[in-house]
């Protein structure tokens, strides 16, 4: 089953002697040797491997590749990344990759003259090294620099190879234009796909939405398309929900698998590869008798694909159970009949060992300039103040056939400001008709001092016990009820908060007893899973810095 898909998240354990850490459960915790203060913030850790850690830290608009050492987890190097540059144009830094022990700096660059869009790949050797030729990846002709599109990425589930995708509208031609590529660890195509798709302004409500792509184990790579318009003379909505695979054994041949669905809109879609089932999951609305699309959640969707006769096995939807909205907004609201508004992206699905599946989504949403965005849409660039809400988190599980079992509902209010703001919010921000969906990714530069880092939560599920970890105002100590949660306040008297689910969906919330002066804070937007009971960790105390493992007992 898919790893576990890590979203932002805090906690607040362990301190700068070690003398003394908060305890939940049987959560461990070892911290390294105390870094040295460069000024510069650890925002990512891209893997481990050679005996080393690897990760990003940011000072304020340079980047810098830093090596740690796997036992005593001290710094070893610290290496400035300058990309070099493409025909005398400088390269943007979009992130660092590592498959199978080397390590790879990616960049994009837009060529004013060629009407270009590229994206590099550059070699980087153990000690931090860059090497003076980079690999272009992607050559993508545009329109102009303001509509370039955007370039999306996943690694491969084993970390041995990068998927990409180049997604933009092309105003002109009403259409929307997706390359595909997969690559290799030598930064070798394996696998790439261009396709255009024109569209009818004239439909009402009209939306074309890449919902997710993946690739499975053994390379096969899979798009969710989503395309849907409200036909006016029939009054009802029209739903093209589609997987396109593109599998290995196949030549990578174009196969296209349709899911019907009728009276109902997707909001969201998760790719789950499993074996030979194709899982998807995701939230769906509602429509009206004339076809158009209510503004709410309405409850959770499943679908298992057979990939070897491309025909949909289960489509199930679930609509929320009452106390589930109750919990979502308030008794009296839900009661009148009003609906949980569509602003939860998925952020992890845990498969279970029984084929059960659980769902974890968060509230986000991105205030720039006074426009809210989900994450794909929607959202101002160039605003002076830009404000990331994560608040509550729906927990769901499915039975292996696709139904519901139980939902529940983890209570959080948090927020953080950054005071510059730049595009790139993981998957995509068209607006208008088309989008590419995902959850919200802030930008590495706004990492280093937003605050950003602290907000979110870690699921960990370790022998069929799921535990969701977040950080929290020590004021809402043993509190679940939402109605009664308040906001985290200062990310430096944050305290960890673990809620435990059994396996009927109740909730056990586990608090510290007190506050621990100096206790280390860790931020799990910069935390890396090893594997289902290891985490990579980093820890901070206004300017004392550790990194750390945190282990759950086999």
């Amino acid at each position: 089953m898919k790893k576990i898909l890590l979203a932002a998240a805090l906690l607040f354990m362990g301190c700068a002697t070690l003398q003394a850490q908060y305890k939940l459960e049987n959560l461990n915790i070892s911290y390294g040797e105390e870094l040295p203060e460069d000024k510069q913030k650890l925002v990512h850790f891209i893997g481990e491997a050679n005996g080393k850690i690897y990760g990003i830290g940011v000072r304020k608009d340079d980047y810098f590749l830093k090596i740690f050492e796997s036992g005593s987890m001290k710094l070893l190097a610290c290496k400035q990344i300058i990309l070099p540059d493409l025909n005398d144009r400088e390269v943007e830094f979009e992130d660092v990759y590592l498959f199978n022990g080397k390590l790879y700096a990616i960049g994009s660059v837009y060529n004013k003259k060629e009407k270009v869009y590229n994206l590099v790949g550059t070699p980087l050797g153990e000690d931090g090294n860059l090497s003076k030729d980079g690999v272009i990846l992607f050559k993508v002709p545009v329109e102009k620099k303001s509509e370039r599109g955007n370039f999306y990425f996943r690694t491969t589930q084993d970390r041995s190879g990068l998927l990409v995708m180049h997604a933009v509208k092309l105003k002109k031609e009403d259409a929307v234009k997706y390359e595909v590529k997969l690559f290799d660890d030598n930064l070798a195509t394996i696998f790439n796909t261009v396709e255009k798709v024109v569209y009818d302004d004239d439909h009402k409500d009209y939306e074309f939405y890449i919902a997710d792509f993946d690739v499975a184990l053994n390379d096969d790579v899979f798009l969710v398309i989503n395309e849907g318009w409200r036909d006016k003379k029939k009054k009802e909505r029209v739903e093209r929900f589609e997987v396109h695979a593109y599998k290995s054994a196949n030549a990578y041949k174009k196969e296209v698998i349709n899911i019907g669905v009728t009276d109902k809109s997707l909001i969201n879609c998760q790719i789950v590869p499993s074996g030979n089932i194709l899982h998807l999951m995701g939230f769906y609305s509602g429509v009206t008798d004339s076809g158009r699309i209510n503004a709410e959640l309405k409850g959770v969707y499943a679908a298992n694909i057979n990939l070897t006769t491309n025909q949909p096995e289960l489509v199930k939807f679930n609509d929320f159970d009452m106390a589930t909205k109750v919990k979502l907004i308030g008794e009296r609201r839900a009661k009148k009949g009003k609906e949980v508004p569509p602003l939860y992206n998925i952020t992890s699905i845990i498969g279970r060992e029984d084929g059960g599946v659980i769902m974890l989504s968060e509230y986000q949403t991105v205030q720039a300039g006074g426009t809210t965005g989900i994450g794909f849409g929607g959202v101002g660039v160039g605003a002076t103040t830009t404000i990331y809400n994560k608040n509550e988190i729906i927990v769901t599980s499915l039975a292996a056939d696709g139904t519901h079992e139980w939902s529940n509902v983890i209570p959080k209010l948090q927020a953080a400001a950054v005071t510059t703001f730049s595009a790139g919010l993981g998957f995509g921000a068209y607006g208008n008709s088309f989008s590419v969906g995902g959850v919200i990714s802030v930008p590495f530069a706004q990492m280093s001092s937003s605050g950003a880092e602290f907000i979110g939560a870690v699921p960990i599920y370790r022998n069929g016990v799921l535990s969701v970890l977040i950080n929290d105002n020590i004021k809402n100590k043993g509190v679940t009820d939402i109605e009664k949660i308040k906001g985290m306040g200062s990310t430096n008297k944050l305290v960890p908060s673990l809620f435990v689910f059994d396996k009927k969906g109740n909730i056990t919330r586990k608090d510290p007893d007190e506050v621990i002066k100096d206790e280390l804070i860790l931020r799990p937007g910069v935390v890396y899973r090893s594997d289902d009971s290891n985490y990579i960790i980093y820890a901070s105390k206004k300017d004392k810095d550790k990194l750390g493992r945190m282990t759950i007992p086999k």
